[in-house]
């Protein structure tokens, strides 16, 4: 049976945004820096597991992190330009499932 070889970069993307909760975090990242307790409550996800998927997207330069110094200390998580550019995907991706997906 012939295989078809997947381009490195498309499988390395499909990996990084396939981690569950990863899309839905740029998803209500896309609507402006947010706080880490903004975005937790927003999507329902454990604390420790958002953690986990903003130091990824971080690492990935998909998000950045931002620290407030000031009393108490202000943390903000935005969409970097490289994020950003996933919009076009997500609002896609939103329409494909209001289009084809029931309830």
């Amino acid at each position: 049976m012939n295989q078809t070889q997947l381009c490195p970069k498309f499988e390395k993307a499909m990996s990084i945004l396939s981690q569950r909760w990863t899309g839905l975090v740029i998803y209500q990242l896309l609507r402006g820096p947010q706080r880490f307790c903004a975005v937790e409550s927003s999507i329902g996800i454990s604390g420790r597991l958002l953690s986990d998927r903003l130091k990824n997207l971080e690492k990935e330069g998909i998000v950045k992190r931002e620290v407030f110094p000031e009393t108490p200390i202000r943390i903000e998580y935005s969409l970097t330009e490289k994020g950003m550019a996933l919009e076009p995907l997500m609002n896609e991706l939103e329409h494909w499932s209001q289009t084809w997906l029931e309830k």
